[in-house]
């Protein structure tokens, strides 16, 4: 899998992604990251990339020739358009089912943008998808970026070593992961809980989904509307809730 970046700050986005599972991935070859400095394609002696806005206001706006003619080489020898994925708050909120969607591409190209954003003309002609990490504003999307190419590349098969790890995570089914232990035994006075060291599977499978189901209804509960749930897992969330109602 092939993931460009358009950026104003390259270094920050190979610095960043050049480290622990990605970074190893990087050095494989099972995916590539292409840090794309939009600055190299301004046409302003200054290598300026932005001006003044039309109609006044505060800051500056990101021109749309550098922006389009760095899009336009990065996309030259594609076969086809890839998805341009363009952080803003404006965007729908970045999640696991849209991360599973995204791993299945071959190409990905990331649009930063700075200041008060970017030329409405170019975004109108090249982005495809608008997304966000959260309804928050950051100062650029390098670290939005970042955090996307980070959960889209641990979905792409060879990247983890464990290849089944990603299946059981949070988010992965609609619920919050179950808590896991390791050595030792007893830590501060809490033991390990007895069944996860039975050896008896079934009931292990079992003790993981119930503790899966009763961190996203304390936590998360509005994950339960979408998650796929059983016969089991409904007289569970039941018996969780009448247990909560007369400890209230």
């Amino acid at each position: 899998m092939n993931f460009y970046v358009m950026t104003l700050f390259p270094e920050m986005i190979e610095q960043g992604l050049h480290t622990s599972i990605t970074g190893r991935a990087l050095d494989s070859g099972i995916i590539t990251l292409n840090a794309v400095n939009i600055r190299d394609y301004t046409e302003d002696k200054h290598r300026h990339v932005d001006d003044y806005p039309y109609g006044g206001g505060a800051g500056m706006v990101m021109q749309p020739q550098p922006v389009y003619d760095c899009y336009a080489d990065i996309t030259k020898a594609m076969a086809k358009k890839p998805r341009v994925i363009y952080m803003t708050p404006q965007g729908k909120v970045f999640s696991q089912a849209i991360a599973e969607e995204l791993s299945k591409e071959e190409n990905l190209i990331f649009l930063c943008g700075h200041y008060e954003g970017i030329d409405e003309r170019v975004l109108e002609e090249i982005v495809t998808d608008n997304l966000s990490i959260g309804d928050y504003v950051l100062t650029g999307g390098e670290l939005p970026a970042m955090v996307m190419i980070d959960s889209i590349s641990r979905l792409v098969p060879g990247v983890l070593n464990n290849e089944t790890s990603a299946q059981y995570e949070s988010f992965q089914d609609g619920l919050l992961e179950y808590p896991q232990y390791t050595r030792p035994v007893e830590f501060h006075g809490k033991k390990v809980p007895e069944v996860l060291m039975s050896g008896h599977h079934a009931n292990i499978e079992r003790w993981r989904r119930e503790k899966s189901l009763e961190r996203t209804y304390l936590r998360r509960p509005e994950l339960l509307k979408e998650a796929a749930l059983d016969k089991k897992d409904r007289q569970f969330l039941e018996k969780l809730y009448w247990d909560q109602e007369k400890n209230v």
